[in-house]
């Protein structure tokens, strides 16, 4: 999507403060013991609070509100009985409509242990993968911007996943790589709505999908984060639509 009008990018932020407070919750109610479900339920009752609905549950018959995936499961965790424990990590995926406007973005709790050092990458690799979004970039220099911090950590990008442009729908082109991929030529314009997401694992692996047809984990159960952010290109700072 490209934003067009002041109406366009108001909708845009009203979809992502519901996104913003849904992760910030749910990722603040994590803790051993509670179920995967049980924080999809807090997730779904922000949503109806606001009047949104789960994008992936509208676009794709997700069978939940939001994805939630545990240590090696990268992305697309179904919500389930599964308590969570500690040392796992959490990661959070938050994508409501709202009024016809979608906003997408990720956290990765760590529940105490030792791997916040991956997080930690994620986070820092999100940052400058977004201060690379302006307009007359491409989506190659995203990738570029990610990897970097990625590699310089010892971790290792996930290339069969990334981000996306986002806004009307949950995922819309262009694709944005994590890595410095030389094919990643789509260049970035001015008001164009973009999910920019690391997704990266402690070392190198491939992703399997689980016999439920929606969850993606590393082959060989190499741990992974998930962080991600909605941003509209601009030619100077992006506007970060789902910021606390």
């Amino acid at each position: 999507m490209t934003v067009d009008s002041a109406d366009e990018l108001e909708g845009l932020r009203r979809a992502g403060a519901v996104a913003a407070e849904t992760l910030r919750e749910v990722a603040e109610a994590v803790r051993p013991g509670i179920t995967t479900r049980e924080l999809d339920d807090i997730g779904r009752d922000i949503f109806r609070k606001h009047g949104a609905r789960s994008a992936p549950r509208v676009f794709r018959d997700f069978p939940g509100t939001l994805c939630i995936s545990l240590n090696d499961e990268a992305v697309h965790g179904v919500p389930s009985l599964r308590p969570i424990f500690p040392g796992d990590l959490v990661k959070i995926d938050v994508t409501p409509i709202l009024d016809g406007y979608v906003a997408d973005c990720a956290t990765t709790v760590v529940v105490g242990g030792t791997n916040h050092r991956l997080a930690d990458c994620a986070t820092r690799a999100l940052r400058d993968g977004i201060a690379a979004a302006r307009a007359n970039a491409r989506t190659r220099d995203i990738g570029r911007a990610i990897e970097r911090v990625v590699k310089r950590d010892g971790f290792k990008v996930l290339p069969e996943v990334g981000g996306h442009g986002v806004g009307h729908t949950m995922h819309e082109a262009p694709h944005v790589p994590n890595w410095d991929d030389p094919r990643a030529t789509d260049a970035l314009h001015d008001g164009l709505v973009l999910a920019i997401e690391p997704i990266i694992a402690v070392s190198d692996a491939w992703l399997v999908e689980d016999d439920d047809g929606w969850t993606l984990r590393t082959a060989h159960g190499s741990l992974a984060a998930h962080v991600e952010h909605t941003v509209v290109v601009t030619d100077g700072e992006p506007i970060v639509l789902t910021a606390a």
